[in-house]
């Protein structure tokens, strides 16, 4: 299985990850951090780290800079014991390519651009407002395999906050984090407690705010925050989808991307969509000066609609 991209996208794959376990030896090529997310999530996978110079922010096509050496070892360690079946969930060509190189048996996944030709068991594409997780389970479809299975059983239990989390991996997700610590103030004076987890680069701005947050370092310790946490509030980040993925509930603020495609995958999950904005979805690459579709959303309409979620799901919930 490849997943190359972000700890949410491995997050969002969780659910497909463990029903393949319960049929496959699972071999998993993702980015190193995997290596501790699947610890907890799924820790009967055997994840391959690899970082594929095409899941760069910028400069992923100056081929000079590749990784050919390590690309060159990883398809010769893959054709060492092929895989049987080989599955990707992205309509990306050069994913199809990785799953032709490894002389997987049987190679599954969704053409794009004449991809066909690397794929001997192609899928229809999936309904356009489809959420991410679509993708995967139409692959699980496939594959016949078996329902939703239990979460891992050594997951620990959800603690008491609700953990606010105020990074996103691009700056056009991140909410201005003085509106995070007014909603955070807000609902200390509710009787809830708060957690504040936030990105390196944040942590100074929170110190002047007045606030001492977590700053993780690594998985482990971002897990060991989120687990403090009975409900979640975030940008559209990773961070939210594994929060998800462990359990909690959570409460997206979306920018620029569709709530639809990318809100987690928790029953209890809500939103707040971003202000319209002619390009939207623009992903991560605003046309505009200023991302207004997030930075619009005031505080009183953020406070609203997280009160709104609270009182929908009560507190022993």
């Amino acid at each position: 299985m490849t997943e190359l991209w972000g700890l949410g996208d491995l997050a969002i794959a969780s659910e497909f990850l463990r029903r393949a376990c319960v049929h496959y030896s699972v071999r998993l090529i993702a980015k190193p951090p995997a290596i501790e997310l699947g610890r907890l999530l799924w820790p009967e996978v055997e994840v391959i780290p690899f970082t594929a110079p095409w899941t760069r922010f910028r400069g992923k096509y100056q081929l000079h800079r590749w990784p050919w050496a390590d690309m060159a070892r990883l398809i010769g360690s893959l054709r060492k014991n092929p895989p049987s079946v080989a599955a990707s969930a992205r309509w990306d060509p050069r994913d199809h390519l990785l799953l032709f190189l490894s002389q997987a048996s049987r190679r599954l996944g969704f053409p794009r651009t004449g991809s066909r030709l690397f794929l001997n068991d192609p899928l229809p594409p999936v309904e356009r407002d489809s959420p991410r997780t679509a993708q995967w389970m139409a692959l699980a479809d496939r594959l016949e395999l078996s329902p939703r299975p239990d979460p891992p059983p050594d997951l620990p239990p959800l603690g008491d906050a609700i953990v606010i989390h105020s990074g996103a991996a691009q700056p056009v997700r991140v909410w201005p984090l003085e509106r995070y610590a007014g909603l955070a103030n807000q609902l200390r004076e509710q009787g809830w407690r708060v957690l504040i987890i936030c990105d390196p680069s944040q942590q100074a701005q929170w110190e002047l705010l007045g606030e001492t947050p977590l700053c993780p370092d690594s998985p482990t310790r971002l897990i060991e925050g989120l687990l403090q946490g009975r409900r979640f509030i975030g940008n559209d980040s990773g961070p939210g989808h594994i929060a998800a993925a462990l359990g909690c509930p959570t409460f997206t603020l979306f920018g620029p991307q569709r709530p639809e495609w990318f809100l987690p995958d928790h029953p209890q999950a809500g939103w707040i969509p971003g202000k319209p904005c002619d390009y939207k979805p623009c992903f991560d690459y605003c046309r505009m000066p200023r991302p207004h579709c997030l930075l619009d959303q005031s505080a009183d309409e953020v406070l609203a609609a997280v009160l709104r979620w609270l009182d929908q799901w009560k507190r022993g919930s």
